[in-house]
């Protein structure tokens, strides 16, 4: 019965299969050419050398070198055809898995480091891809001349065939035994790997902070232990991989001294022609090899099976955000947003929002305020329907988000986040991500918008000026005014701004929210923030604590109130008191 993992597995092979056949034709062709070679031995001594026909001998010789040559070309053709096909499906597999990845939540990734992830895109898919497109093949082939030889042997003299197979039943016990070590061992050097590179992921990203700790010897000390875990665990699975793979192979290479006891006494008695054995011989010698390989495919399945049981956990990741078949669309959205008791819980025993209701009407400005941990980012998550709630509806112009495609949501709702994402790649498509079909015109439009046409103006190569990875060659409020003309770009009914402005100091602040002032004006416009300056602008103001709305007005109103809000922004304890 086939393993799980692999059943699995062939749902990605099974779309090639005309192409594989194709494949498996040429390699049958090649295979059988193949087996006749070591037949031609027997002619070769008996009829040529032992009965000395010149004639013979070089129709021998001419057969034996148009064969050689027909085989290479064919196992060529076979092999580069067969690699493109292995390619085409391990793509379609990693495919698989980073558009699964594009569906996960928020909190997938906040549970999940990202150096496991990229073992397994990486690491993990790079193993079955080399299993795939070195050892199936060749294992087919092997397949095929195994038994072919057999049969071969056992039409040339069955006695001597059976001799030959004597000692396969230990060889065979061997390579069960030790196979079953081998899989735990895989399965270990995968997880050290994963934390190998998880270390680096994580430490590269924070270097400023090792170095500035003065934490470099301690770090290495880390990545030593991780780098030495990962070596025990390399060398150990080494260990039984040659005892999986060697161990089977040496005790099958004695048969060989046995056939040639045996074979010979029998030529001495004359109950066999030289020719025969000689023959046998060298079917004997081409049975070990693909013996010899399948055995070591073993072991090479133990691995591939140990990286499909990890792609397949990423694949069996939930999914919590579905997009709904035959969705609702808008020609124009006027941009209501409404939350209707909504509950949102993440397993953590309290919730993170807890039958919050409110209403948000076209083209009004809502900023919403609370101490951390208070629900703020879960909303943001629940707008941009990145998670859904537990409990209640969120609505846009009156339509549940769960109705809508997810791409109609995004499309007209976009996120300007505290720390705007940018690929490393060009200004211009970092500005177009969201639309790249925007034109010329568009692009000038936005950047003016955002208060960048001199920023623009000045850069060595303009638009095409490389931003750096994470955008890190600009300036935290020049990434954030990048932000602005990518957002302006979309054209979005709702704006929800998260934290616009709190890597920023108050000068850099006040210059990057004349740029959302343009962004802003006739759309309804979300802001999360604990400064009390951009509170102060809003039209309403939703305070949030402890999972609840528990104050909402005007920011004049709610001040005077000196309730939760008052307290929030008191110069004594002071979130965005330097702003007051």
């Amino acid at each position: 019965m086939l393993d799980p993992q692999f059943h699995r597995a062939l749902a990605y092979v099974v779309p090639y299969w005309h192409r594989l056949l194709l494949v498996l034709v040429i390699s049958l062709t090649s295979t059988g050419l193949a087996l006749y070679v070591p037949y031609l031995s027997r002619s070769l001594v008996d009829s040529a050398l032992l009965g000395g026909d010149g004639g013979v001998l070089r129709r021998i010789v001419l057969t034996f070198v148009l064969i050689t040559i027909a085989s290479f070309a064919l196992n060529i053709v076979s092999g580069l055809r067969y690699t493109r096909v292995s390619a085409a499906i391990l793509f379609d597999m990693r495919l698989a898995l980073y558009r699964h990845l594009q569906c996960l939540s928020p909190r997938f990734y906040a549970q999940t480091r990202l150096g496991d992830i990229m073992s397994r895109i990486n690491n993990d898919i790079g193993e079955i891809q080399r299993v795939a497109s070195e050892a199936v093949l060749a294992t087919l082939g092997n397949v095929i001349f195994l038994v072919g030889s057999l049969g071969m042997l056992i039409w040339l003299d069955v006695r001597l065939f059976v001799v030959s197979l004597c000692l396969l039943p230990p060889s065979l016990w061997a390579l069960v035994r030790y196979r079953r070590r081998l899989e735990g061992r895989v399965r270990t050097v995968r997880a050290r790997s994963a934390d190998i590179g998880s270390f680096l992921i994580e430490t590269i990203q924070g270097m400023k902070l090792v170095v500035t700790s003065n934490a470099q010897t301690r770090e290495v000390d880390r990545f030593r232990q991780r780098n030495d875990a990962f070596v025990d665990a390399l060398m150990s699975m080494q260990w039984v991989t040659y005892l999986s793979g060697g161990l089977p192979g040496l005790i099958l290479s004695g048969s060989t001294a046995i056939v040639f006891l045996y074979g010979g006494s029998r030529v001495i008695d004359g109950t066999v022609t030289m020719g025969t054995l000689v023959a046998v011989m060298a079917y004997q010698a081409r049975v070990l090899p693909p013996l010899q390989a399948l055995m070591g495919l073993y072991a090479s399945l133990a691995t591939a099976k140990v990286s499909l049981g990890r792609v397949h956990e990423l694949l069996d990741a939930n999914v919590e955000v579905v997009d709904p078949p035959g969705g609702v669309t808008f020609d124009q959205v006027r941009g209501r947003v409404t939350m209707e008791h909504v509950t949102v819980s993440f397993d953590r025993g309290e919730p993170s929002l807890e039958d919050v209701s409110m209403d948000v009407a076209p083209g009004e400005m809502l900023v919403v305020v609370g101490p951390s941990g208070s629900g703020k980012s879960t909303l943001t998550d629940l707008l941009l329907r990145l998670i859904d709630p537990d409990q209640g509806r969120v609505l846009l112009d009156g339509r549940d988000l769960r109705e809508i495609p997810l791409r109609e949501v995004r499309r007209h709702i976009a996120l300007v986040d505290q720390e705007p994402f940018l690929f490393h790649a060009t200004l211009s498509e970092n500005l177009r991500y969201a639309r790249p079909e925007a034109t010329d015109e568009d692009l000038a439009a936005a950047v003016r918008a955002a208060g960048l046409e001199g920023f623009v103006a000045g850069l060595p190569e303009g638009y095409a000026t490389q931003v750096g990875e994470r955008g890190r060659a600009l300036s935290a409020g020049e990434r954030q005014r990048v932000a602005i003309a990518r957002a302006f770009l979309m054209a979005p009914a709702v704006l929800i701004l998260d934290e616009p402005t709190a890597s920023l100091d108050p000068a850099t602040a006040r210059q990057v929210m004349t740029g959302y002032e343009v962004l802003m004006r006739a759309r309804t416009t979300i802001v999360v923030s604990h400064r009390l300056e951009l509170a102060r602008q809003a039209d309403r103001v939703i305070v949030l604590d402890g999972a609840n709305v528990v104050e909402q007005g005007s920011p004049s109103e709610l001040m005077a109130r000196g309730g939760a809000f008052a307290r929030l922004f008191d110069t004594g304890s002071g979130v965005g008191a330097t702003e007051s």
